[in-house]
C-alpha cells in the first residue's frame, strides 16, 4: 500500500513517489527532445516503475531500516529498472541511442535516486532529533530483560523518533493492572504499544488485542518467552490456514539466487581470466621444484544439501596420507616452504573459484570442512548442519570475524556457526561485497591463524 498509518508516511511515500519519477523521466528528456516517444517513454516507464516497487516494497522503509537495506532496494530496483529501459529502447529501434548512454542514463538516475532516499532518510533522523517532529509516543507493558533492552534503545537512540512515556511492570508487587496502562494510553493519545508476551496471560494479551484494535492503536509484541519466537520466521498461509516456517532463506528467492550466481559468475571469471591464467604456471613450477607431487590439491568437501564435491587448492603440503583426515594446525611440519607462503596470503584457496564456476561454491558462505570432520561436528554441534540450506563459500561472515583456520576448541566452531547462521539468514548483496572487500583486506595485511 502507498499510504501507511503514521503522521507523516501517507504524505512521504507519495512525495517519493513523485521525486523518483521526475528524476527518471526529467533526465530521459535527452533521447526525445519533445518527440511524441517521449510520452509513450512517460507512460511506459511511470507505470511500469509503479507495479515494480509495489511488488519490490521499495518505498516500504521505515525509521528502524538500516541503510545497508535501503542500498539493497535501490540495487535490486536498478536491475530492473535497467531491464525496462533496455526493452523500451529495443522495441523504438529507430531512436538509435547507444547502448553506453543508456547505461549513463540508468546510473545517473539511479545515483540522484540514491541521494534522495538517503537524504531524506537522514533529514528525517536530524528533524526528529532536532525539531522533535514526526516522533512517536510509545509505552512498554510488561518489565523483564527484553523490555528493558528496549526501553534503553528507545532512550539511547532518539534520532528514530520513539518518546517512551511510561514502561508498567504489572507484577503483584508494582500493583499496577492491565486496565491501568489502558487507561494511561487513552488519557495520553499514545500510538504504539509495546507488550511483553511473557508477563501476560492469554486472557490479559486478547484484552489488549481487542482494545488496541478497537482503539486504532498500533499494537506490538516482544518474543520473549518462547526461543522460537527470536528467530527470523517465515509466515504464509495455506488456504486460510497460517503457517509458521522456522526461518526464511532470502538466497531461496529466485530473484536473490540469480543476483547470486551472477556475482559469483562474473568474480570467478575475473579471478580465473586475470589472475589465475597466468600465476598457474609460476606458482606450479615453484611447488613442483620444491617437493613432488600435484600442483593441485582436491579435498571431498560438503556443500548444499550435505552433497559431497570436490575442492581444489593449490598445494601447500607435501603429499602425505593425513592429509584428509587432520587439520593444520600451527607450525606443521607437513607445509612446505611455498606453502607458508601462499597459506598466509590465501592465494591457495584461489583455485576454488573453479569450485565456483562450476556451481559447487559460492565466493561467499559457510566455509566447507573435510568430510570427516562434517560428520564429527555435526554429532557434537547444535545446529551445525543448517549451513548446508546453501552453498559453501570461499570466504564468509566468520573468517572476516575472526573464526578462520584451525578450529581450536568447540566455542569455535559454535561461533563459527552462529554467524553462518545468521548469514544464510541476513543475506545480501551488499553484505557479500562487504565480505568480500574484508577479506582481500585482511589476507594483504596477512592474518594470525592463516597458517
Amino acid at each position: 500500500m502507498i499510504f501507511k498509518r503514521g503522521r507523516y508516511s501517507g504524505f512521504l511515500r507519495p512525495i517519493s513517489y513523485v521525486i523518483d519519477l521526475l528524476i527518471i523521466n526529467l533526465l530521459a528528456y535527452r533521447f526525445f527532445e519533445g518527440d511524441f516517444i517521449y510520452l509513450n517513454y512517460i507512460l511506459f516507464i511511470s507505470f511500469s516503475w509503479i507495479i515494480i516497487v509495489l511488488r519490490s516494497h521499495f518505498y516500504e522503509i521505515y525509521r528502524f531500516t538500516r541503510v545497508t537495506n535501503i542500498l539493497s532496494l535501490i540495487f535490486k530496483q536498478g536491475i530492473l529498472f535497467l531491464l525496462l529501459v533496455f526493452a523500451f529502447f529495443g522495441f523504438y529501434r529507430e531512436l538509435d541511442t547507444h547502448p553506453l548512454q543508456i547505461v549513463r542514463y540508468i546510473f545517473e538516475v539511479l545515483c540522484y535516486i540514491t541521494l534522495a532516499k538517503i537524504g531524506v532518510y537522514y533529514l528525517l533522523k536530524k528533524y526528529r532529533l532536532l525539531l522533535k517532529g514526526n516522533l512517536r509516543r510509545v509505552v512498554i507493558v510488561g518489565l523483564n530483560q527484553k523490555t528493558d533492552q528496549l526501553r534503553k534503545f528507545f532512550l539511547e537512540n532518539p534520532e528514530y523518533g520513539y518518546v517512551l512515556l511510561k514502561t508498567f511492570d504489572l507484577d503483584t508487587q508494582s500493583g499496577e493492572t492491565l486496565q491501568d496502562c489502558i487507561d494511561y494510553i487513552d488519557k495520553n493519545r499514545i500510538d504504539e504499544i509495546y507488550s511483553s508476551v511473557s508477563k501476560l496471560s492469554n486472557k490479559d494479551l486478547n484484552q489488549l488485542i481487542d482494545y488496541s484494535d478497537n482503539n486504532l492503536k498500533i499494537l506490538k509484541f516482544l518474543p520473549d518467552n518462547k526461543d522460537i519466537y527470536s528467530k527470523r520466521l517465515d509466515f504464509t498461509y495455506y488456504g486460510y490456514l497460517p503457517i509458521l516456517s522456522l526461518r526464511k532463506i532470502p538466497i531461496d528467492e529466485p530473484f536473490n539466487k540469480f543476483v547470486k550466481r551472477s556475482f559469483d559468475v562474473f568474480l570467478s571469471l575475473f579471478v580465473i581470466v586475470a589472475i589465475l591464467s597466468w600465476l598457474t604456471p609460476i606458482l606450479g613450477l615453484i611447488i613442483k621444484l620444491e617437493s613432488r607431487g600435484p600442483v593441485f590439491f582436491k579435498q571431498k568437501r560438503n556443500g548444499l544439501d550435505y552433497q559431497e564435491f570436490y575442492c581444489y587448492k593449490f598445494r601447500s603440503m607435501r603429499p602425505n596420507p593425513d592429509a584428509h583426515l587432520y587439520q593444520i594446525s600451527k607450525n606443521d611440519p607437513r607445509v612446505t616452504r611455498i606453502g607458508k607462503i601462499i597459506r598466509k596470503t590465501s592465494i591457495d584457496e584461489l583455485p576454488q573459484f573453479i569450485n565456483v564456476l562450476k556451481g559447487d561454491m559460492s565466493v561467499v558462505g559457510p566455509r566447507p570442512h573435510m568430510v570427516s570432520h562434517t560428520h564429527m561436528y555435526a554429532e557434537k554441534i547444535d545446529k551445525f548442519m543448517v549451513r548446508h540450506f546453501i552453498k559453501p563459500g570461499i570466504t564468509g561472515l566468520a573468517q572476516v570475524s575472526g573464526y578462520r583456520g584451525e578450529v581450536e576448541d568447540d566455542n569455535h566452531i559454535i561461533n563459527r556457526v552462529k554467524y553462518d547462521i545468521f548469514y544464510l539468514e541476513n543475506w545480501s548483496l551488499l553484505m557479500d561485497i562487504k565480505i568480500v572487500f574484508q577479506t582481500v583486506y585482511n589476507a594483504l595485511n596477512g592474518e594470525e591463524k592463516a597458517y
